[in-house]
C-alpha cells in the first residue's frame, strides 16, 4: 500500500474539493495539524535557550518556585487530553486497516496532537520554575487555534448526520470540551497574574517554606508528575548510595505539617466541640475534632481509593477480551463497512474498537498504571494525615501534662507509665488507624463490585465461591485476635526473662565467686522455657493465618469451577475462567485485610476512650500568676535585677571552725510589705482528697535574706514549698507575691531530676551561659572534681539514656541549675540530704551564703540540718502540716526555751554523727571511686576488637566511594545461612522443598485450568439444536462426560495445594522458633560463661540489648519476613516462567526490566535502611522527653519554662515526623516504580502474546500470572529491605557467640580434690604475676606471702594499687600469668573453677541480693537444712528481723534486695558466707558502704564466729585492720610491707603508719 496522506482509494477522489473546501473529509484533518505544528516551532526554541541556560536542572530554585492559578487542574486536563490523542490514534489506526489504501490523515493528527500535548506540559513545568508567565501566551494562543479546528470537524460531522454511535464523533466532541477547559484555565491565569493585557502585572513569590532552604519534604510543592511518582525524591535516594542519610539531610517539615500548625487545627476543633457541648460535664468528642481538623485529607484519600479499586477490575475484564477476540478475531461484514463509510473513510463504532486485541493490551497497561498511581497517591495522603493527626495528639497530650495537677500525679490517678502508654502506643494506634480507615468503607464496595462481575462472568456458581470467602473470613478473623492475645503473653514472659537476665549481669561477679552462675542460668532458661511455649504457640496462628491467606482463593476457585462444570449449562471458556481466576485474587486481599482493619477499628475506639480521659482530668487552679500560654522570655530574671536595699551583713561562718567575732546583728523584722517577697494567709492547702495536708498557714518570706523551714520528717516542709508554687490545691487563703517576684523563681527539688542532656546544659537550663558565673556556682557545688571524671567533661550525656550518676552528684547539679539561674527568689528542698558533711558544708558556705546573698538573693532553705540554723535570718519551724513557730533564731531562743532546747540535743546528736563520718572515707569519695571503675573498664574497649568497630575502621579507610557503595547495599548473605543454620538443616530442607512443592502445584492448577477450558474450542452451547435428535444425545454425553473428566484432577491439585500451604506456613514458622531457642541458648551460656574482663570492657546496656531488642526481632519479626521474601520471590518467579513459557518472545524484554528491577531495589535498600535508622533514633527522645517532663514538672513550672520545653517537645517531634514521612515516601518510590514496572511486564506478555497468536487458554493463563507480578514485585524489594535491617540483629548475637568462655576444666579431676579441702586454710602465694588480659599490663607484680592457717589478715594500700586484684586472684578471676597460689598443698590454677569458687567464701563491696526469696539468697544450691540458714541469720544478727517477715524464709526480696537497707544487705551476704563452710574468708572493702553500727556488728561476727577461720580483709579505711595479725601493704601492684600491725606502726617512716596519719 503506497503512503499518501489522504489515501488513494480506488473510485474516489480524495484531493477533490468541488464541494467545498471545508467539505473535504482530508482537508479538515489538515487543517487540525496547523496548530500543533504552531506550537511546537515557538516551544522548542525557548525550551532549548532555556535548557541549555540552566544546565544544573536537577537543584529546583527555591526562590523562583510557585504555582501558576489552576495548575492541578491544568495537569489533570492535559493528561486527560493524552488519553483522548491515544484513542484517536487508535481509533484511526483501526479504521485504516479497514480501508483499501493508507489514509494517514485518519492518526496522523492525533498523533501530532498527543505530541503537542506533551510540549505543552513539559513547556508550562519550564515556565512556572522559572516563574515567568509572559511565555504562556503561546500556550494561551495554541489553546484558542485548537478549539476553533476542532470546533470545524465537529460541526462538519454534525452536518454530515454523524452521531454519538461514531466513535470518532464522540472522540471529536470530547477533545472540544477539553480545549475550551485548558482554554478558560489559560484565561484564569491571565486574569489574576495580570501578566499580559494589565498595566501593572502582580508579583508573586514562592511559598514562606520554600524560601527556606533548610525545607527538604518537597512534596506539597512540586508538580502533578512528580508527585505521583515521587520524582523529586530521586536525588535523596539515589544519593543515599554515596554517603548515608542524616538528620541534616532530610531537614525541616514544610509549615503545614509541622506538630503546632496541626495542633492549632486539632486544638481550634476541640474547643469548639467544647463549646458546642452544653453539660461541662461530658467530654469533647475526639473524633469529631479529629474529622473538624483532618476530615478533607481523609475524604480526598477515599476518593482515590475508590478510582483505584474501580480501575482494578479493568484488568480481569482486559484479559476476558482479549482471550476471547484471539478465539474468534473474525473479518467485519463487508456489507456493513460501506454503510460506514462518510467523507469516504469508515466510520467506526466503540464497541468495534474495543474487540481489538492490541487496543485493549494498551488499555489494560493504562488502566495498571493509573490504578497504582492512584492507589499510592490514596496510602500517601492517609499516611501523611495520619503522621499530622499524630503530631497534633503529642502536642495536645504534652500541653495537658505541663497543666495537670500535681496530686494527680502524686496520687496515682495518673501514673508515668500510663503517660508513656498515651504517647507510645495511643497515638500509634489512632495514626495506624487513620492509615488504614479508608479501606473500611473501600473494602465492601470493592468485594460487592467483584461478586457482581463474577456473577456476570459464571452465573450463580460465582455465589458459592464468593459463600466460600465469606464464610473462611470470621475464622481468619479469629486467628487475628488470637494472635494479638499471644502476643501479649509472650512479653510478659520475656519482661520477666529479661528481669532475671539483668539481675545475673548485675551481679555477675557475685555468681562468679561464688560458682553459682549456672543455677542463675537455669532459672532464665526455665522462663524462656515458658516464652517458648508461647511462642510457638504464636508461630502456629501465624502460620494459621498465612495459610487461610492462602488457602482461600484455591478453595474458591476450587468449589465455583467444579460447580460451574456440573450445574451450569454452558461450557467454561477460558477466558471466562482466567477473567474469574484474576476476580478471586481481587478479592482476597480486601477480605484478609478487612479483619486486620476491624481490630484496628476496635483498638482506636479504646485509644479515644483513653486519650478523652486524660485530657478531661484535672489540672492546676489557674493562678493569675501561672498563665502558661505566655509566652515567656527567658531573660525575665535579668528584667528583675533586684535593687534591694543593701544591707550588709557579716556571715559568721561554720561554728567551730571560723573563730572571728560575731557582728551585731540588725534585727530584721519584715514589716513593709515590700520587704515581703512571699506570703500567705490563712493558708489551707491539700493534695486532691479533701483533708488538708497544710492547714493554718500564715507566713511569711522576707526580701533578700535566707530563710529556713526545719521540722520533723513529714510535717510538710517540703509542701509548703509548693503550696507556695501553686503546686497545691487551695481550699481556702491566699498566696501573694511582690510583683517583681512572681515570674523570677528557681527550685531544686527533693528529689532531684535531670534532663537527658549534657552537665552543662543541665546547669544553664536555657539561660544564656556566662562562664565566670557558670564557673562559680561549679565551684559552689564542688562539681569540678565530678566533671573531671566524666569521658567528655561537662559536655557528657546525663540523663535517663547518658551516664548514670549517683545520687549526690545529680542533687548536687540541681542545686547547681538553682544556683546559676539569675532569678530573684531560690528554693532549695533539702539539698543536703544526699550529700556528706564535707560538701554540706562547702554548699552552705559557698554556694548559699557566700554566692546567692551576695547577690541579695532571697533564700528558702528547708532542711534538717540544725547546725545551719545560726545562719538563718528568718526561720520557720513546722510540726504535723501547721507552722509551730516562725521568727529569728533570737526570737525563738527567747519565746519557745523548749523548742530550742529540743534542738540543740538533736544538734549535738548530729555533731557525734559528723564526728564519725568524717573519719570514714567520705561518701563522695566513694561515688567518685564507682564512677572512675565504671570508666575505666570503658578504656580498655578500645583493646577490645569489637567486630563492628572493625568494620567501621575498614569503611572509613576506604576513601574509594565504590567500595563503600558494594558494601552498604550486600545483601548480609553470612549472617541469613548463620540464622538458618541456627533453625537445624531438617527444618531449612522442609522448608525450600515444601515452598518449592507448593509453587509448583499452584502453577500446575492453572495450566491444568488453562487445558480444561481450551478442551472445546467452539465455545458452543452443550444443546446445539442443529444437530438431529440421535446424533444429540450421543455427542451431548461424550461431550459432557470429556468435559467433566478434567474436574477429578483438578480437584486433587486443589487439595494437594491447600495441604502444602499448611506445611509452608508451618515450616516457615517452626524453622523461626527453632533459631531463636538456639540462639538465645548459646548466646546466654556464652555469656554467663565469659570471663569477668568482658564484663568490665563491655557495657551492660550492649549485653542487655542483645537479650531484649535484638532477641525480640529474632524471635518474632525475622520468620514472617522470612516468609514473606520467599513467597513474594517465589510468586514472582513462576510467574516469569509461565509467561516465558507460554511466549517465549517475552524474554527479550525481560533483559532490560531485570536491570530496571536490581538498580530499583539497589538504590532503595540502602535509603530505606538509613530511614529506618533514623525513624528508631530520633523516636526514642521524643519518648524519653515525655516522660521527663512528667517526672520534673515541678521544676519545670518553677522555673516557668513551659514554653521553652513545648518549643523542645514540637522540635522532637518534628523531627521524627520528618524521618517517618520520607520513609513513608520512600516506600511510595519504590511502590510506584516496582507497578509500572509490572505494568509494563503486564504490557509486553499481551503484546507478545497477541503477535505470536498462541492457544487462548495459555495466553489467559500468561497474562493473570502477568497480573500478580503487578502486586508482589515491591513486597520482594520491602521484605529484602525489612530482612537486610533484622540481620543485624542476628550479626550482634553472634558477634558475642565468638567470646572466649573462662577454662572451666582445670588440669586436675575433681575426683582428685579432697572432699573437705581446704581443711586448714594454709595460703602461700609465690613469685604471683597477675594481669586483667594478655593485652594489658600486669596488676600484681613478683607477690610472695606466706598466711597461716585460722589467721586474720589485712591487706591495705591506696586506690589502684592491687588490693582487689589479689582476691579476685584467690577465685582465679584474673589471667596469672607467673608464680602461683597454693591453698592447702594445692595449685589453684589446676583446679576445675567449679570446684575451686564452691569452697571458698567472699563478701563483696556492694551487697548484691536477688529477687527471689531469701532462702534463695542464701543458699541457691539447696543444699542446707533449715537450721543451718536460721544460725546464719542469727550470727549475722538477722533472725529477728527474718522472723518477722511474712513467710520468714520463703519471705519475698525485691530486685536488687530494694526492700532491705544497705547496711541489712550486706549482713545477708555475711549470712550468706557464714552458711558455706569454707575455712577461708575473703572480704573486699566489704564496710564501705555501710553505716557505723552495721560495721560493728560485722566486724565482732566475723571475729567470733569465723574465729577458727582464715580471714582475708582488704581494707578501705585502715583503721579496720589495725587488729589484724598480720599486714600486707601493697603500692603500685607490688608488696611493700608485710608485719604485723603494732611492728609496722612502730617504723615512723613505714607505708601503713603514714596511711594510718592520714586516714585519721
Amino acid at each position: 500500500m503506497a503512503l499518501s496522506f489522504c489515501g488513494n482509494d480506488r473510485g474516489s477522489n480524495a484531493y477533490s474539493v468541488d464541494k467545498g473546501v471545508l467539505d473535504n473529509g482530508c482537508f479538515v484533518d489538515a487543517l487540525n495539524l496547523v496548530p500543533h505544528v504552531f506550537l511546537l516551532f515557538i516551544t522548542f526554541p525557548i525550551l532549548f535557550i532555556g535548557w541549555g541556560s540552566q544546565s544544573s536542572k536537577v537543584q529546583i530554585h527555591h526562590n523562583t518556585w510557585l504555582h501558576f492559578p489552576g495548575h492541578s487542574l491544568r495537569w489533570i486536563l492535559t493528561f486527560t487530553l493524552l488519553f483522548v490523542h491515544v484513542c484517536e490514534i487508535a481509533e484511526g489506526i483501526v479504521s485504516n486497516t479497514q480501508m483499501e489504501s493508507n489514509h494517514l490523515h485518519l492518526f496522523m493528527p492525533a498523533l501530532m496532537g498527543f505530541i503537542a500535548a506533551t510540549t505543552s506540559v513539559v513547556y508550562y513545568h519550564n515556565i512556572e520554575t522559572a516563574n515567568f508567565p509572559k511565555l504562556l501566551l503561546a500556550l494561551f494562543i495554541y489553546w484558542i487555534l485548537a478549539f476553533i479546528t476542532k470546533m470545524i470537524k465537529l460541526w462538519k460531522f454534525a452536518d454530515a448526520s454523524l452521531g454519538v454511535q461514531h466513535l470518532r464523533f464522540c472522540i471529536t466532541a470530547l477533545l472540544v470540551v477539553l480545549y475550551g477547559l485548558l482554554m478558560a484555565v489559560e484565561i484564569n491565569v491571565i486574569r489574576v497574574r495580570k501578566y499580559v493585557f494589565f498595566a501593572n502585572p502582580q508579583k508573586v513569590k514562592p511559598a514562606e517554606d520554600l524560601q527556606d532552604l533548610g525545607v527538604r519534604f518537597l512534596q506539597p510543592f512540586v508538580n502533578l508528575l512528580s508527585k505521583s511518582t515521587y520524582w523529586w525524591m530521586n536525588p535523596l535516594i539515589i544519593g543515599a548510595h554515596k554517603r548515608p542519610i542524616e538528620l541534616k539531610k532530610i531537614g525541616k517539615l514544610p509549615i503545614a505539617m509541622r506538630a503546632l500548625t496541626n495542633y492549632m487545627r486539632l486544638k481550634d476543633s476541640y474547643e469548639e466541640q467544647r463549646q458546642k457541648t452544653e453539660d461541662p460535664d461530658k467530654s469533647p468528642s475526639i473524633w469529631k475534632s479529629m474529622y473538624r481538623a483532618f476530615g478533607g485529607s481523609i475524604l480526598l484519600s477515599s476518593t482515590l481509593r475508590y478510582m483505584a479499586d474501580l480501575l482494578g477490575f479493568a484488568g480481569p475484564l482486559c484479559i476476558s477480551g482479549i482471550v476471547e477476540h484471539l478465539d474468534n478475531s473474525t473479518e467485519i461484514d463487508r456489507t456493513n463497512k460501506t454503510a460506514n463509510m462518510t467523507f469516504g473513510v469508515y466510520f467506526m463504532s466503540s464497541t468495534e474498537l474495543l474487540q481489538n486485541t492490541s487496543v485493549l493490551a494498551v488499555l489494560l497497561f493504562l488502566a495498571l498504571v493509573l490504578q497504582r498511581t492512584f492507589l499510592q497517591a490514596s496510602y500517601y495522603v492517609t499516611i501523611e494525615t495520619g503522621i499530622n493527626l499524630r503530631g497534633a495528639l503529642l502536642a495536645m497530650i504534652y500541653n495537658k501534662i505541663l497543666r495537670l495537677s500535681t496530686s494527680n500525679m502524686s496520687m496515682g490517678e495518673m501514673t508515668l507509665s500510663q503517660i508513656n502508654n498515651l504517647v507510645a502506643i495511643e497515638t500509634n494506634q489512632l495514626m495506624w488507624f487513620l492509615f488504614l480507615c479508608p479501606n473500611l468503607w473501600a473494602m465492601p464496595v470493592q468485594i460487592i463490585m467483584g461478586v457482581i462481575l463474577l456473577y456476570y462472568l459464571l452465573g450463580d456458581s460465582a455465589l458459592i465461591g464468593a459463600g466460600v470467602i465469606l464464610l473462611l473470613a470470621p475464622v481468619q478473623y479469629l486467628i487475628a485476635t488470637k494472635l494479638a492475645d499471644t502476643q501479649k503473653s509472650t512479653l510478659d514472659y520475656s519482661t520477666d526473662r529479661l528481669k532475671k537476665t539483668t539481675e545475673i549481669l548485675k551481679g555477675i561477679k557475685l555468681l562468679k565467686l561464688y560458682a553459682w552462675e549456672n543455677i542463675f542460668c537455669d532459672r532464665v532458661e526455665e522462663t524462656r522455657g515458658k516464652e517458648l511455649t508461647s511462642l510457638k504457640t504464636f508461630a502456629l496462628y501465624t502460620s494459621m493465618s498465612i495459610f487461610m491467606n492462602a488457602a482461600i482463593p484455591i478453595a474458591a476457585v476450587l468449589a465455583t469451577f467444579v460447580t460451574h462444570a456440573y450445574i451450569e449449562e454452558v461450557r467454561l471458556s477460558p477466558a471466562k475462567a482466567f477473567a474469574s481466576l484474576a476476580l478471586f485474587h481481587i478479592l482476597v486481599t480486601p477480605l484478609f485485610l478487612l479483619s486486620t482493619v476491624v481490630r484496628f477499628a476496635v483498638k482506636a475506639l479504646v485509644s479515644v476512650q483513653k486519650l478523652s480521659e486524660f485530657l478531661q482530668s484535672d489540672e492546676l487552679g489557674d493562678d493569675s500568676w501561672r498563665n502558661t500560654e505566655m509566652s515567656m522570655s527567658l531573660e525575665v530574671g535579668k528584667k528583675y535585677k533586684h535593687h534591694g536595699d543593701t544591707k550588709t551583713i557579716n556571715r559568721k561562718g561554720r561554728y567551730r571552725m571560723d573563730n572571728y567575732e560575731q557582728p551585731m546583728r540588725r534585727q530584721l523584722r519584715p514589716t513593709e510589705t515590700e520587704d515581703v517577697a512571699v506570703q500567705v494567709n490563712d493558708g489551707f492547702f491539700t493534695w486532691g482528697s479533701n483533708l488538708s495536708t497544710l492547714s493554718d498557714i500564715n507566713i511569711r518570706i522576707p526580701t533578700g535574706q535566707l530563710t529556713m523551714i526545719v521540722g520533723q520528717v513529714g510535717c510538710g516542709k517540703s509542701s509548703l514549698l509548693l503550696a507556695m508554687l501553686g503546686e497545691m490545691q487551695t481550699i481556702s487563703g491566699k498566696v501573694y507575691w511582690s510583683n517583681k517576684n512572681r515570674y523570677s523563681v528557681a527550685y531544686a527539688a527533693q528529689k532531684s531530676w535531670l534532663l537527658n542532656a549534657t552537665v552543662e546544659e543541665n546547669i544553664t537550663f536555657g539561660s544564656p551561659f556566662n562562664k565566670q558565673r557558670y564557673k562559680a556556682v561549679i565551684d559552689a557545688c564542688s562539681l569540678q572534681p565530678d566533671i573531671d571524671l566524666l569521658p567528655f567533661g561537662d559536655q557528657t550525656e546525663i540523663g535517663e539514656r547518658g551516664i548514670n550518676l549517683s545520687g549526690g552528684q545529680r542533687q548536687r547539679i540541681c542545686v547547681a541549675r538553682a544556683l546559676y539561674q539569675n532569678t530573684n527568689i531560690v528554693f532549695l528542698d533539702d539539698p543536703f540530704s544526699a550529700l556528706d558533711i564535707h560538701l554540706s558544708d562547702h554548699l552552705m558556705q559557698e554556694g548559699i551564703l557566700k554566692f546567692l546573698q551576695d547577690d541579695k538573693r532571697t533564700v528558702v532553705l528547708v532542711t534538717h540540718k540544725l547546725q545551719y540554723l545560726i545562719h538563718a535570718d528568718w526561720i520557720i519551724a513546722m510540726k504535723d502540716g501547721s507552722v509551730l513557730r516562725e521568727g529569728t533564731l533570737k526570737d525563738i531562743q527567747t519565746h519557745d526555751v523548749e523548742l530550742y532546747e529540743h534542738w540543740k540535743t538533736l544538734m549535738n546528736r548530729q555533731d557525734q554523727e559528723l564526728e564519725k563520718e568524717t573519719e570514714m572515707e567520705s561518701q563522695t569519695t566513694l561515688e567518685r571511686k564507682t564512677l572512675r571503675r565504671a570508666f575505666y573498664s570503658r578504656e580498655a574497649k578500645s583493646q577490645t576488637d569489637d567486630e563492628d568497630e572493625e568494620e567501621e575502621v575498614e569503611e572509613d579507610d576506604d576513601d574509594n566511594m565504590s567500595t563503600t557503595t558494594s558494601r552498604r547495599s550486600k545483601i548480609p548473605w553470612k549472617m541469613c545461612c548463620r540464622y538458618l543454620s541456627s533453625g537445624g538443616f531438617l527444618m531449612v530442607f522442609l522448608m525450600v522443598l515444601s515452598k518449592l512443592a507448593k509453587h509448583s502445584v499452584m502453577v500446575a492448577i492453572d495450566y491444568w485450568l488453562a487445558a480444561w477450558t481450551s478442551s472445546n474450542p467452539h465455545n458452543q452451547s452443550l444443546a446445539d439444536p442443529f444437530i438431529n435428535a440421535t446424533n444429540y444425545t450421543k455427542n451431548d454425553d461424550t461431550q459432557i462426560a470429556e468435559h467433566r473428566s478434567y474436574v477429578p484432577v483438578f480437584i486433587i491439585l486443589c487439595g494437594a495445594a491447600i495441604a502444602l500451604c499448611l506445611i509452608t506456613s508451618l515450616t516457615v514458622e517452626f524453622l523461626g522458633v527453632a533459631a531463636a531457642t538456639n540462639l538465645h541458648h548459646n548466646l546466654l551460656n556464652k555469656i554467663i560463661h565469659a570471663p569477668i574482663r568482658f564484663f568490665d570492657v563491655t557495657p551492660l546496656g550492649q549485653i542487655l540489648n542483645r537479650f531484649s531488642a535484638d532477641t525480640n526481632i529474632i524471635d518474632q519479626h525475622i520468620p514472617q519476613t522470612l516468609e514473606s521474601l520467599t513467597r513474594s520471590t517465589l510468586l514472582c518467579l513462576s510467574a516469569i516462567g509461565v509467561i516465558a513459557f507460554v511466549t517465549p518472545a517475552f524474554l527479550i524484554a525481560l533483559v532490560p526490566l531485570t536491570v530496571a528491577f536490581y538498580f530499583i531495589q539497589k538504590y532503595f535498600r540502602v535509603a530505606s535502611k538509613d530511614l529506618q535508622d533514623l525513624d528508631d533514633s530520633t523516636q526514642l527522645p521524643l519518648l524519653c522527653y515525655f516522660s521527663e517532663t512528667a517526672e520534673g514538672l515541678t521544676t519545670i513550672r518553677a522555673f516557668r519554662h513551659e514554653a521553652r520545653f513545648k518549643q523542645r517537645m514540637l522540635e522532637l517531634t518534628d523531627t521524627n515526623n520528618t524521618a517517618y514521612l520520607f520513609l513513608s515516601a520512600a516506600n511510595r518510590w519504590l511502590e510506584v516504580r516496582t507497578d509500572y514496572l509490572g505494568a509494563v511486564i503486564v504490557l509486553t506478555a499481551a503484546v507478545a502474546a497477541i503477535w505470536t497468536s498462541s492457544q487462548s487458554g495459555l495466553v489467559g493463563l500468561g497474562l493473570t500470572y502477568a497480573l500478580t507480578v503487578t502486586n508482589y514485585l515491591n513486597w520482594v524489594v520491602r521484605n529484602l529491605s525489612d530482612l537486610e535491617v533484622q540481620m543485624a540483629a542476628v550479626k550482634k548475637v553472634n558477634s558475642f557467640l565468638s567470646t572466649e568462655s573462662e577454662n572451666y576444666e582445670g588440669s586436675m579431676d575433681v575426683s582428685q580434690v579432697p572432699k573437705d579441702w581446704p581443711q586448714h586454710g594454709e595460703i602461700k602465694i609465690q613469685d604471683l604475676c597477675v594481669r586483667y588480659d594478655t593485652m594489658l599490663k600486669p596488676v600484681l607484680k613478683h607477690i610472695n606471702a606466706y598466711i597461716n592457717p585460722g589467721q586474720k589478715v589485712g591487706i591495705c594500700g591506696r586506690t589502684g594499687s592491687g588490693k582487689s586484684s589479689l582476691s579476685l586472684a584467690f577465685f582465679n578471676m584474673v589471667d596469672v600469668f607467673e608464680g602461683k597460689i597454693v591453698i592447702d598443698g594445692i595449685d589453684i590454677c589446676k583446679l576445675p573453677l567449679q570446684t575451686l569458687r564452691s569452697r571458698l567464701s567472699i563478701i563483696l563491696q556492694d551487697p548484691v541480693l536477688f529477687s527471689g526469696s531469701i532462702r534463695l539468697n542464701l543458699d541457691p544450691e539447696c543444699t542446707c537444712t533449715d537450721d543451718r540458714l536460721w544460725e546464719a541469720l542469727e550470727i549475722a544478727q538477722l533472725k529477728n528481723m527474718v522472723k518477722a517477715l511474712p513467710g520468714g524464709l520463703d519471705a519475698v526480696v525485691t530486685e536488687g534486695g530494694e526492700n532491705f537497707s544497705v547496711g541489712q544487705r550486706q549482713l545477708f551476704c555475711l549470712a550468706r558466707a557464714f552458711v558455706r563452710k569454707s575455712s577461708i574468708l575473703i572480704m573486699d572493702e566489704a564496710t564501705a558502704s555501710i553505716d557505723m553500727a552495721t560495721e560493728n556488728i560485722l566486724q565482732k561476727v566475723v571475729m567470733t564466729a569465723f574465729a577458727d577461720r582464715t580471714v582475708v580483709t582488704i581494707a578501705h579505711l585502715v583503721s579496720s585492720i589495725l587488729e589484724a595479725e598480720q599486714v600486707l601493704v601493697f603500692e603500685s601492684g607490688t608488696l611493700v610491707e608485710s608485719d604485723s600491725a603494732p611492728n609496722l606502726l612502730a617504723q615512723e617512716d613505714s607505708l601503713f603508719s603514714i596511711l594510718v596519719r592520714t586516714h585519721k
